[in-house]
């Protein structure tokens, strides 16, 4: 095994790593039923996000001058960062729990590889694209099958209005993702291109906490809840996440993050009691083998 495949490898395990504690955030936010979902995600990525930008600091400090050269993508990338919870939580407030995770979540990966194939030139394998569509099949039966979530009581306009956020969400996600790897090609490290561009977004997002966030302070539980999600899944989420796009494309670390709904199902089980029908396993079975087709498809190309 060369260097490379080992990096890469590396890569893809940093990824999953993320992709296990941001499946976390779902059981955890139940601790909390007194917050409002759009002030767990400004306190999560916005908190994160600063955690990130304080401990990177000194990279951010030893690249300013490139990140100032590249504002555009540090900007549209804090911007994504920004945008990405409001609108991910939006979208299933509006559309369903189900819908709007599959929205947000199973859309990111295709949008990815979209910007990258128009942007970038990235060669899609067959591979790949079949990988990522057992991927997404996957996603829709697993959140098909998951039927604790509340049934949505709004207009048909609202499940629209939700089902667009959570493509929102989704293209969001890929753009961060996608400006956060461009910036590391651009010779940027990547604790300094993560540290700034989420510690932008996380200063952005300090207006929405503030607006919302004050049952969070409302007992020591909620507190609790709000912490444990900025330092764990957002600040060493992200820590990993970032780890692992300096190793491998966005398209690959976005399709590997699909294994977030694996984790947060079976922590609702686990933990919460929920129960899972036979359609759900298979979603998580197809979700697994699409983990196994997109590792082995860009280890291919290495």
């Amino acid at each position: 095994m060369n260097r490379d495949t080992r990096e890469h490898l590396l890569g893809i395990a940093a990824v999953l790593v993320a992709a296990i504690l941001w499946g976390t955030t779902g059981t955890a936010a139940t601790f909390a039923p007194n917050v409002s979902a759009v002030a767990i995600g400004a306190v999560a990525m916005g908190g994160g996000g600063l955690m990130q930008a304080a401990l990177y600091a000194g990279h951010i400090h030893r690249y300013a001058g490139q990140l100032r050269a590249q504002w555009r993508y540090l900007l549209l990338g804090a911007l994504g960062v920004a945008v990405y919870p409001l609108a991910f939580y939006a979208s299933m407030r509006l559309a369903g729990v189900s819908i709007g995770t599959v929205v947000s979540i199973g859309s990111a990966p295709l949008l990815s590889a979209l910007i990258e194939y128009c942007l970038d030139g990235l060669r899609l394998t067959r591979r790949w694209v079949f990988g990522a569509g057992l991927g997404l099949v996957g996603m829709v039966l697993l959140c098909l099958a998951d039927e604790s979530g509340p049934v949505p009581t709004g207009t048909e306009t609202d499940a629209i209005f939700g089902v667009l956020l959570g493509l929102l969400a989704g293209l969001t996600y890929a753009l961060y993702s996608w400006t956060a790897r461009r910036l590391m090609q651009r010779g940027i490290a990547s604790r300094a291109a993560m540290g700034a561009i989420f510690g932008m977004g996380g200063l952005l997002l300090m207006p929405v906490l503030l607006i919302t966030g004050a049952p969070l302070l409302a007992s020591w539980g909620s507190a609790s809840v709000g912490l444990y999600m900025a330092l764990v899944p957002m600040f060493l989420g992200y820590l990993c996440f970032g780890h692992g796009l300096a190793r491998t494309p966005a398209s690959t670390a976005t399709t590997i993050t699909l294994f977030e709904p694996v984790v947060a199902t079976g922590l609702a089980i686990i933990i919460v009691g929920e129960r899972l029908p036979p359609m759900g396993w298979t979603g998580i079975g197809l979700i697994l083998a699409c983990l196994v087709l997109i590792s082995a498809s860009a280890n291919a190309n290495k």
